[in-house]
């Protein structure tokens, strides 16, 4: 199932266009459904609930049998196993720091993957987004970096980060392509016609 419907990310390509009809910064955008599935995450937490489990188990009830315990352990062990690999419980898990690392890591290997390191002048702008992990991070390559400076990014990023929150993805797009428009065509405004690269949104599921 998508992330948003093909009308949506039309939506998104739209908005994408009319602000490169006034800045020569070439805009990409990437949404996420999540930076990594954590795989030993769940495997991590079930195993150490399921070390404790016998003890706490023998401490109240102090009559079972090693056999039963064990059983109780390994039961312990599968059943969380299954409940934790659940996305929304899975990313809970997980503490912030490690959630945002990750993503951090995904935006930049997507600012690389889609070219964004290889337009004329450096003019790239990365809009991403990780659902899971409620992420936005905005990257830009030296063109930008020049002629803005990071900080005029904070407040784009976390008005759009709260929209991601609130599950609003598709307005948050919208507002933070045309607030990035207003600042690129006052400080990169456009000098010639070009679309070095795609205006679609980029849908990794």
């Amino acid at each position: 199932m998508a992330l948003l419907t093909e009308h949506e990310q039309r939506q998104v390509a739209e908005a994408i266009a009319r602000v490169e009809r006034q800045t020569d910064a070439e805009l990409v955008t990437v949404l996420a459904a999540r930076a990594d599935d954590y795989a030993y995450i769940p495997l991590l937490w079930a195993s150490l609930i399921a070390l404790v489990v016998p003890g706490v188990v023998h401490y109240f009830s102090g009559y079972l049998s090693m056999y039963t315990l064990l059983l109780a352990q390994w039961a312990t062990f599968i059943v969380l196993c299954l409940v934790f690999r659940l996305p929304k419980v899975t990313t809970r898990l997980i503490p912030r720091s490690v959630r945002h690392w990750r993503a951090s890591n995904l935006a930049r290997r997507q600012f690389l993957e889609q070219n964004l390191h290889h337009t004329l002048g450096g003019t790239g702008v990365l809009i991403f987004v990780s659902e899971a992990e409620r992420y936005v991070e905005i990257l830009v390559d030296d063109g930008i970096s020049k002629r803005l400076d990071d900080s005029s990014w904070d407040g784009i990023v976390k008005a759009f980060t709260q929209q991601v929150k609130q599950g609003q993805t598709l307005a948050g797009f919208i507002a933070c392509i045309e607030a990035s428009g207003e600042l690129l065509k006052v400080h990169v405004p456009l000098t010639h016609a070009r679309n070095e690269l795609p205006n679609r949104l980029i849908v990794l599921e």
